[in-house]
């Protein structure tokens, strides 16, 4: 897959989503659909986003055990999604089972990436509330390690740990980065943060930005600008 910019649609329902996407007459942007936006409408978005010719990433983040992942892949696969993910917390096992679902589908196999570390996550949440006493940077990475060990296409981290997880598992190792802001942009209750370009620079495959372009004045333009930083620096 090319390098391309995913618009994170957090909305509250289908209506304000299907009235946000009418503003891009001349594109189709690749889009994110998240736990708020699946779980008040259901695969009936999923689908009429499809059908307007958006490439979507269903990002639910599933984290349970492998047989139940694995069936819950198998009918995720049938949307005809591009993009879903895990948390690699699950463990080698349950990602394997991830990916055996999707592959037994008859649909063409969308990526699948699993979750490092949140972007909301620092290194004081992960001592003091997970009692995991490793770097942060460390734990990243065993987790891409465990990711790729798996069969998985990539990870979703921030764009701080894409260039070390590059030098690590390959440069086709996918890095899908949220956690993209702006520099007029408020950081909300993101942590590890950068701009557009520099998530480029730094090596991500793929950025998510929301808020910075859903709640703009003027979304087309900014998400415009957001794509060119990225893909040119």
């Amino acid at each position: 897959m090319q390098k391309d910019l995913i618009i994170a649609l957090d909305f509250p329902n289908g209506q304000k989503t299907l009235e946000f996407l009418d503003l891009f007459k001349n594109e189709k942007p690749f889009v994110k659909i998240g736990m708020e936006l699946f779980y008040s409408e259901g695969v009936s978005i999923v689908k009429e986003i499809k059908k307007r010719g958006h490439k979507i990433f269903l990002d639910l983040k599933l984290h349970d055990i492998p047989n139940t992942v694995k069936s819950a892949m198998r009918v995720l696969a049938d949307l005809e999604i591009d993009m879903v993910n895990v948390h690699s917390a699950g463990g080698i096992l349950m990602m394997k089972a991830a990916l055996e679902g999707l592959t037994s589908s008859k649909s063409t196999r969308p990526v699948l990436i699993a979750v490092t570390q949140l972007t909301s996550t620092s290194q004081e949440m992960l001592t003091n509330e997970l009692l995991i006493d490793a770097p942060i940077n460390a734990t990243i990475l065993h987790y891409a390690k465990n990711v790729k060990s798996a069969g998985l296409d990539g990870v979703v981290c921030s764009p701080l740990e894409a260039r070390i997880i590059k030098d690590v598992c390959g440069e086709n190792f996918l890095t899908i980065t949220p956690g993209i802001r702006l520099k007029s942009s408020a950081k909300d209750d993101q942590v590890r943060i950068t701009t557009p370009a520099q998530a480029g620079k730094i090596g991500s495959d793929f950025i998510v930005v929301g808020r910075p372009i859903t709640q703009a004045e003027n979304p087309t333009d900014v998400y415009t600008k957001c794509l060119n930083e990225f893909l040119n620096g």
